[in-house]
């Protein structure tokens, strides 16, 4: 598809966090878009995320961190290993100046809803469009045409699928993917600060380590709740979803033997939602023509890095930067833009896979040269790789010509 300079049609299919990030990040580039979003109403569900120097970096500059002032959480501790058993802490980030010398950034948590609000208000409410629920793509010419359940199709020059881990995207272009069990399960839940002891209530990432399981917890919302996310064997009920519910007792019985400080936690935890982890391979391309994917459509990953959401970000800012370098031929540009993002994103889709079985490991010789491991290494260094993405040097690198 070749075309002159002028601006081209922009339709992203969801408006989650990459879906509306995207919006924010072509506007800023004097691109013209258009969110296509199927619920009736924007809202995440969910809870907590970890917001990482690699995403502040881009929230910053597309003018959404600042609206995050209130209700982002400051870490002063990150990557705090705790032993199942003890609570011993093996390992910690110490975040507080270091993290902002080394990157840049500081590390933040958020709740998703707070996120999403804040990068919704960068995009003018008449580029999201609600109730519109896709279902299929056809190519007209040199256009995509977007046909959506029970209201008039839409074509554009440039189609975005940032439409989650079943796209519809996704599979009109490569075919419905296969998805593995991978035996695992999560859990989420919210605490009301008021009822969390003071351990879960300091601004710091927890992780709590044992055998076939663990379990997070972070202040969200301004300090206002403690999330907590815990992982643990899949059962046959488990099923890939947000909405997914268990009961406390269900996820007590998760962590029965644990440290009492951590059940005493649990039990302060409102309903958690239940879901399982299905494991998907990296995709070896992401475009066809004026089509590509972002986020979790493109690179569904484990959360065992904290890097789902901060991953989308990215995309957004690069796919941006590719697309407004690239009017004459939008194709192009979303090859440039897939072959800057996929080797990074693949990366860290592998990295998160091998995690579970680190801090999954029963007790033994293992586990205890792992824990030898964890208090040798500074896990902020031992990332950087991950946080120190510089957004203008990707941008500026030239592939090869395919």
């Amino acid at each position: 598809m070749t075309r002159t300079a002028e601006t081209p049609r922009i339709a992203v299919l969801g408006g989650g966090i990459g879906g509306l990030a995207t919006a924010v990040c072509l506007r800023r580039r004097g691109l013209d878009v258009t969110v296509y979003e199927q619920a009736e109403r924007v809202a995440e569900v969910g809870a907590g995320l970890v917001v990482a120097p690699n995403a502040a970096r881009v929230l910053r500059r597309i003018g959404v961190l600042e609206g995050l002032r209130d209700r982002a959480v400051r870490l002063e501790t990150g990557w705090e290993f705790r032993r199942w058993q003890d609570g011993r802490v093996l390992s910690a980030e110490e975040l507080g100046t270091t993290c902002e010398r080394l990157y840049g950034e500081h590390t933040y948590t958020v709740h998703r809803a707070d996120l999403l609000a804040a990068i919704q208000a960068q995009v003018p409410a008449e580029a999201v469009v609600l109730g519109h629920r896709c279902v299929g793509l056809t190519r007209v010419g040199e256009l995509t045409r977007l046909e959506f359940d029970g209201r008039p199709p839409v074509e554009a020059d440039v189609v975005i699928g940032a439409d989650g881990v079943h796209s519809t995207v996704r599979n009109a272009l490569f075919g419905v993917s296969r998805a593995t069990d991978s035996g695992i399960c999560a859990f989420r839940a919210l605490v009301p600060a008021d009822r969390a002891p003071e351990f879960a209530r300091r601004p710091a990432q927890t992780l709590w380590i044992g055998p076939d399981r663990h379990l997070v917890h972070y202040p969200v919302s301004g300090g206002a709740s403690v999330n907590l996310v815990a992982f643990a064997p899949a059962g046959d009920d488990a099923t890939e979803s947000w909405t997914a519910m268990a009961t406390t007792d269900e996820l007590l019985a998760e962590f029965g033997g644990w440290d009492p400080r951590l059940t005493d936690l649990v039990r302060s935890a409102g309903v958690p939602g239940r879901w399982a982890l299905l494991d998907r391979e990296p995709l070896p391309q992401w475009s066809e023509e004026g089509v590509t994917l972002l986020g979790d459509a493109a690179h569904p990953m484990f959360p065992f890095f904290a890097q789902g959401a901060a991953q989308a970000i990215e995309d957004a800012a690069v796919l941006a930067g590719c697309l407004a370098d690239g009017l004459a031929d939008p194709s192009a540009a979303l090859r440039r833009y897939e072959g800057l993002r996929i080797p990074r994103t693949a990366r860290l889709q592998e990295a998160s896979h091998g995690r579970a079985e680190i801090n999954h490991l029963p007790d033994g010789p293992e586990q205890q040269a792992r824990d030898r491991c964890f208090s040798e290494e500074d896990p902020l260094l031992a990332n950087g790789w991950i946080y120190d993405y510089d957004l203008e040097s990707v941008l500026a690198e030239r592939l090869p010509a395919s």
